[in-house]
């Protein structure tokens, strides 16, 4: 076995978005690493899809993430886990300022940002000794464009929580994935042929000359389950997005 297959054998890994894109990918990852992988979702369906794909003995709930109250019953009866993994959001959309409605621009913050800090105040009590908490991120935090400035607002708050929680939590290690364009289920808000020409737009400007793939992104998420010395960062997969 690789370093990381034995760090993860007989840990326990919790993924909150997990039930596609993603967290999906990181549960398979974790899993393939030893781990055994609990994933939570707000639609049993999904989660029942999802668990076809992953190996026996790993487990889902259905949780509306969206409601604090609902977090917390969850994490009450939780057992005590090591990893915990934070994917979930919405389809992406692109709101220029002059179109905002600022009364549902706020909503998009509730499962991004108000669920994430909800989800790591109630489950750090059950994470075990050398575990770690992992939160999502994207690009636009660093390089946004019109159209952008709310999802780069989200993105920017996740990760300046993320180092806020890796003091105020240590020695629980806390860490935030910024990940580039991702092919995943998050762009199927756009239309097929607006989906690929994003794709393909972003594909031409970017050092690597393609979008990611989630797996990669799941990748980063484990190698930060894995390295213990690994708090307080921002870890950009972007495929050079930054230097273009």
């Amino acid at each position: 076995m690789d370093t990381v297959t034995q760090t993860l054998a007989g840990k326990q890994v919790l993924i909150l978005g997990g039930s596609s894109g993603l967290g999906l990918a990181t549960a398979k990852a974790a899993a393939n690493a030893g781990a055994s992988v609990m994933i939570v979702s707000g639609n049993q369906q999904n989660i029942d899809k999802a668990l076809k794909e992953l190996p026996a003995g790993s487990k889902g709930y259905a949780v509306d993430l969206r409601k604090e109250e609902n977090i917390k019953a969850f994490f009450e009866q939780s057992s005590e886990f090591d990893h915990l993994v934070y994917t979930a959001g919405e389809n992406l959309r692109f709101i220029t300022l002059n179109d905002m409605d600022i009364d549902k621009a706020k909503e998009f913050f509730t499962l991004r940002y108000w669920s994430a800090l909800a989800v790591v105040k109630y489950g750090v009590a059950k994470i075990r000794k050398g575990g770690s908490i992992g939160l999502i991120s994207g690009i636009v935090s660093q390089r946004p464009g019109a159209g952008w400035s709310l999802a780069a607002s989200i993105c920017g708050a996740v990760e300046a929580f993320g180092r806020a929680m890796a003091i105020e939590l240590a020695p629980i290690r806390v860490n935030v994935v910024v990940a580039g364009v991702t092919k995943t289920n998050l762009w199927n808000s756009l239309s097929e042929t607006d989906r690929n020409n994003l794709y393909s737009a972003v594909s031409n400007s970017l050092l690597v000359k393609r979008v990611g793939e989630a797996e990669e992104i799941a990748q980063t998420f484990l190698f930060l389950m894995h390295n213990q010395f690994a708090t307080g960062q921002t870890f950009t997969i972007d495929g050079g997005t930054v230097l273009v």
